[in-house]
Order: C-alpha cells, then structure tokens, then sequence
C-alpha cells in the first residue's frame, strides 16, 4: 500500500512540493523493497519497542515461528522491554552478510557451516555450541515431500521422484542451507548413510539432470515457486509442508497440497547464536533461553518446528504424523564420510558438518560439481 501523503503548496512553489512528494514515494518504496521478508509487526503486534534492542538475522524459514516466538518472548516479564527488528534471507546470503557487519545480535541459520564461517571473521565466539541446550539449536524438523492435493502423482518415496515426468522444486544449495538438507535426505537414503557413495551421488545426478528444472534462492522462495503451479513435488522442511496443509481450506485448488514424509528421512538441526560484537548480549542471551523453555518450545511447536526437549517432544508427538523408519543425522553422515575421506587422502578423520560440507557442498565438493555440471557425468 503507498503511503497517505498530504501536500500543502503555493502555485508559485508547487513544482518544488511535486518534486518533493515524488522523491518521498520513492524513498519510501526503496527502504520498503530493501526490506522485504523483514518486519517489525508480526501479526499486526508492535514488536519494535523497548528500551533494549535486538537485530535477529536469519534463515527465511522460520520467520512464521520468530513471529509467534518473540510476541510470546515480549509478554514475559524478560522480554517486555526488548524490541526486535529481523531480517529473513537464504541461509548462505543472511551469514555472508553478517560476516560483513550488518548489525545483527542474534543469527539463526539452516545449517552449522554458516555459523562457522563468522567465527572465522570473528563475529561468533568459537565456544558458541556450548553456550545454549542441545548444541545451541532450539528447534528443528526432517524433510517431506510436498505434493498436489490427492497426490495425483503417488508418490510414496524418494525413488519416485524419478519416474518420467515428474518435476521436482527445490532450492539451489549454492545461497541455500535448506537445499543442503533437501539433498542430504535421498542421498543418505540411497547411499546407505554415506556408506555407497556412487548410488547417493547417482541419485542427485539423476534428480538434478532430469527432473529440477528451478533453482529458487531460499526455501521459502521454493515454496512461493511450488504454491504458483511449478513442479509436482517439493522438497521441503516438515514444518513448510505443514505450514502449507493448514492454509488449504482458505487457498484455491491449485495451491492445495498433501504432504509425504518418506520412510528414511533427515533430521534438521537449525542452530542459534549470539554475535559476539552484539552491544545488547544479555538481552539476547534472555531471548535466546525463552527458546529452550517449554513455553517457547510450545510456541514453536504449534507452527509445525519440531522442538528439542524431551517434555514437549512427548507432550506434542500428535501433531507431527507419520511414521520414520530410520532418521539420518548429520552426526551419522559425518562420521562416515569423514572414515572415507582419511582413508583415501591420509589426513585426520573430521566429522558432522564440516566432513558433510567438505564431502559433498564445498567448493570441491561432490554435489557442487553435480550442480556446477548441470546434473551431467
């Protein structure tokens, strides 16, 4: 919506009140465009105000969560005089840019590696892991598939994203944590938890090469992309897909979906920490605990993130369906690929994220050179 402007001007001076009014239109749409995915009112609440202030960066994903959390955060006796401002992105995008100082306090990314590389800038203290429960991550979830509404093309599982025809939305792992773990899901699948590395790389090979035509930024544009028609399938986070399944009585068929959560799926672990150049850090070290408790956890429970303490984990099983039967982890991927990668170079084993990131998305990694080739051998 344009802004209400009121002009008052003389004839003789009414060029210059023109001139004027036109530059503030524009000023005003350019710090709205800049601004996009960002918002300091979620759900129409104030969320801004406050003798204390808080700069949350982070992944596009959970902003529907953030805009639940931090009006609940504001209504304790904590958090009633800190105001938040936020700034949502592709995960890669948001940790470059903190890297580069824009004024954050609190970072939440996709995925560990873009924490790590603003400790290497100095941005992040190295002990960030230790600071918080459960490798400071309060929340995650474990990727599903999205689909039609009716499933019209039955799919069940992740060979099923083969078969001619079916055209498959996700993001491009390039500026996108989700991305990463979208791929990880078939490949741990079919690799056997990294243990046949041809079969796993193989399969994203062949999903790439014929059946990914769109490479959105983030997951959320992925989403977008899939709610305007494209593609049959999305790869996506549970908490996307129920998300999406909550908004079918009010969307047009065309965007209805039903959501599959394959028999061998990975689990997402979507790690917090605070900035170490943050002027502000016991209030965000205030926020950050209201994650963990189980008023937070409850919150972020009821907008589909699976949360992480075991109370609530059982107090809330019902609303996360559907039956797992093995979920991979990046501590299982990790430690197997980093076993293979000592024994075919010599170097010391590494594991989790940083042998994941190495294997398979760094810059010689496997699955880039997939991307990088266009899904050709």
């Amino acid at each position: 919506m344009f802004p209400s402007v009121v002009v008052r001007a003389s004839t003789r001076s009414r060029g210059v009140g023109l001139l004027a009014l036109v530059l503030g239109v524009v000023t005003t749409l350019c710090v709205s465009a800049c601004g996009a995915g960002s918002t300091d009112v979620p759900g129409g609440i104030d969320i801004s105000s406050g003798s204390h202030h808080l700069d949350l960066v982070a992944y596009a994903t959970p902003k529907p969560g953030f805009d639940a959390v931090i009006p609940a955060f504001r209504s304790t006796p904590a958090g009633r005089d800190i105001g938040f401002s936020q700034s949502y992105g592709a995960s890669g995008d948001q940790s470059r840019k903190v890297a580069r100082r824009v004024p954050a306090d609190i970072v939440n990314f996709s995925v560990e590696p873009d924490v790590t590389r603003l400790v290497k800038a100095g941005v992040v203290d190295d002990d960030w892991k230790k600071q918080f429960p459960n490798n400071s991550t309060p929340f995650g979830s474990v990727v599903a598939l999205v689909v039609r509404k009716g499933n019209p093309k039955n799919i069940r599982d992740w060979g099923d994203l083969l078969r001619p025809g079916v055209e498959v939305v996700t993001p491009n792992p390039g500026s996108s944590g989700s991305a990463k773990w979208n791929l990880l899901a078939p490949f741990a699948a079919e690799s056997g938890g990294g243990r046949n590395m041809d079969a796993g790389l193989d399969y994203i090979r062949r999903l790439v090469s014929g059946h990914i035509r769109v490479n959105p930024k983030s997951g959320r544009e992925a989403t977008t992309t899939f709610e305007q028609g494209q593609g049959d399938v999305l790869i996506s986070y549970e908490n996307e897909a129920i998300m999406l399944a909550r908004k079918n009585d009010s969307a047009p068929p065309s965007q209805r979906i039903d959501y599959v959560i394959p028999p061998q799926t990975f689990k997402i672990e979507n790690p917090v920490a605070i900035v170490s150049t943050s002027t502000e850090k016991a209030s965000a070290r205030q926020f950050v605990d209201f994650l963990f408790s189980d008023e937070g956890q409850r919150v972020w429970a009821r907008q589909g993130f699976r949360p992480v303490t075991p109370s609530v984990i059982a107090a809330t099983a019902a609303e996360f369906p559907g039956r797992i039967d093995k979920l991979w982890t990046i501590s299982d991927l990790g430690r197997v690929l980093g076993a293979s990668a000592a024994q075919r170079t010599g170097a010391p084993a590494t594991t989790g994220w940083k042998a994941v990131d190495t294997e398979l998305f760094g810059t010689s990694g496997a699955i880039s050179a997939i991307y990088d080739a266009g899904g050709r051998s």
